[in-house]
């Protein structure tokens, strides 16, 4: 392990935790510092709450062409099109966690977690993406290596079925999720997921945030398989008036024949349970006014309502049906039925905020697109003034009580369904040493704020069960590649891969033991000390601004 230097002896705050939350002339405020945090330890959270870790395959395995696994849709598209990866990476070999998996996993025990969240790899299982094409056998073992080393040690595995890897052969065959039949090989593929690891896994997400795979993968070209329109983006087919909601359909689809399957042929032998994991930034009024009341309220509409709505209730919300038309599909009778209560309990990944305002777009529109269809302007600051704490990331920043709003805006609208925040977290930019990359103390304060504003959800009512961080290991981040870093552990690429545990993962070690793990645990001050320093105000507990 790398000689880990001295703690800072200066905590820049300018993590300023929490949004700025901006009224009006003389009466705008910031977010500061909350100091009724400094007692947040584990034990504030209601017993049995579960502290946990994520991943995904594709983007820490590697082992890309190895044992048997056949290519996905990534792999097509990052090397295909290396110039839309911002360091023309792909996941080829990631962290190799293929090979690394039980270093890993005690790794993570040893923290003091109580979950690993994984996705299993559709085309290392099914290299064809069909039953009917064989099963890999070193596929299977590996996955029931993972599932065996996580209970082993004292983990519990909550698996995601699909994690965007699409296996290309049926991109190839069909055109994957635009295509019906891609129910019927999904439904195929879990059913053989729950009868060879059912009896070990109790808890299963059918898919990881549809929204990213839609809007990104056929709205925008960005994510692969890298379909749009052309007046969009740069992509040689597609249409972003319309194939980003026929995948969409298919997707809902697909889930509600996997719960379908799991209810009816497995849960009540294996006794476990099944949700979905979906994602949603909070959007915030950029203006006071009706109008933008309505546009922060179709964001939310369009980014989560989009799926939950027909999860929830069987059909979409009207909103939708308005502005997108006839261009929405439809759905049968039976399909309603089988989508509505389609989950035990909702993953939510929740990273920002954003300020959302009514566009001009005209209704009448030629050039028709899932990125205009919500009628919504975004902006992540407001007057020159930003959101919350910039980040690597252009789009991210850290804002803390949008996680409270999010979870009493489910609680209230979607009958406060269980909740695990599946992923939250923070990028860090990869272009400094090993030591400097290791004092992450942006990433603790990230945490800590989220937690702190998570609970409040929780007391008020938020059937909040457990949190799991984005990430546990740095990896392969889609189109940025590995030019941020958003993981606990730091990865080595430059040197074997090796594993240094950062700052972070030693604040959640200390948390995770039940300590009081406030962010000036860093520091050795107080927390009054800290607000005199940084010359702060008591943050607003208006939570109409959010």
């Amino acid at each position: 392990m790398a000689k880990r230097g001295p703690w800072p002896n200066h905590f820049f705050f300018q993590i300023i935790l929490g949004c700025h939350f901006l009224g009006s002339g003389s009466n705008a405020e910031k977010g500061s510092y909350h100091s009724s945090a400094s007692n947040l330890t584990r034990s504030s959270f209601p017993a049995g709450f579960v502290f946990g870790a994520g991943s995904s395959s594709y983007q820490i395995e590697g082992a890309a062409c190895e044992d048997g696994r056949a290519p996905s849709i990534w792999d097509i598209y990052t090397h295909n099109d290396p110039e839309k990866i911002a360091d023309h990476s792909t996941g080829d070999v990631a962290d190799e966690f293929y090979y690394h998996y039980k270093d890993d996993i005690s790794l993570l025990k040893n923290l003091g977690f109580d979950a690993f969240r994984f996705s299993i790899s559709w085309p290392r299982i099914l290299p064809e993406g069909k039953i009917s094409g064989g099963v890999n056998p070193a596929g299977v073992q590996f996955y029931n290596s993972i599932i065996n080393e996580t209970l082993a040690i004292g983990l519990k595995p909550y698996v995601t079925l699909f994690h965007w890897d699409l296996p290309q052969a049926l991109d190839h065959d069909y055109g994957g999720f635009l295509s019906a039949d891609i129910i019927d090989d999904y439904r195929d593929y879990v059913d053989f997921c729950f009868a060879t690891f059912g009896d070990r896994v109790k808890h299963w997400f059918t898919l990881n945030e549809p929204y990213e795979f839609t809007y990104y993968g056929y709205g925008t070209g960005g994510y692969a398989p890298g379909r749009c329109s052309s007046y969009i983006g740069n992509c040689t087919s597609g249409n972003s008036a319309t194939e980003p909601y026929i995948v969409g359909h298919h997707l809902l689809l697909s889930h509600a024949a996997a719960v379908k399957l799991y209810r009816e042929k497995y849960k009540a032998s294996q006794k476990g349970q099944i949700g979905v994991t979906l994602s949603c930034k909070w959007s915030v009024p950029f203006s006071k006014n009706t109008a933008g009341q309505k546009a922060a309220q179709r964001f939310i509409d369009f980014m989560l309502g989009w799926f939950l709505h027909p999860l929830t209730y069987g059909d979409y919300s009207q909103i939708m049906k308005s502005l997108v038309g006839d261009r929405l599909p439809k759905f049968t009778e039976s399909e309603s039925q089988m989508l509505k209560m389609s989950y035990d309990y909702l993953g939510i990944n929740y990273y920002t905020s954003l300020y959302a305002a009514t566009s001009a777009l005209s209704s009448n529109s030629l050039n028709l697109s899932i990125t205009t269809d919500n009628r919504v302007v975004s902006s992540e600051e407001k007057n020159g003034v930003p959101i919350g704490q910039p980040t690597a990331l252009s789009w991210l920043y850290g804002c803390p009580i949008g996680i409270r709003s999010l979870m009493l805006y489910i609680k209230d609208n979607y009958g406060n369904p269980p909740i695990f925040i599946t992923e939250n977290g923070v990028a860090t930019a990869n272009n400094g040493s090993v030591e400097q990359s290791l004092e992450d103390e942006q990433r603790i304060a990230y945490h800590y704020e989220h937690l702190t504003y998570l609970l409040k959800a929780i007391k008020e009512g938020a059937d909040v069960k457990g949190y799991f961080i984005w990430s546990f290991l740095d990896d392969f981040e889609w189109r940025f590649g590995y030019t941020v870093r958003f993981g606990i552990t730091y990865v080595d690429y430059k040197n074997g891969l090796r594993r240094y545990p950062k700052n972070s993962a030693e604040w959640f070690n200390k948390f995770l033991q039940g300590k009081n793990a406030s962010t000036n645990w860093l520091l050795g001050i107080t927390e009054t000390e800290a607000a005199s320093v940084l010359q702060i105000n008591p943050r607003s507990t208006d939570s109409s601004v959010v």
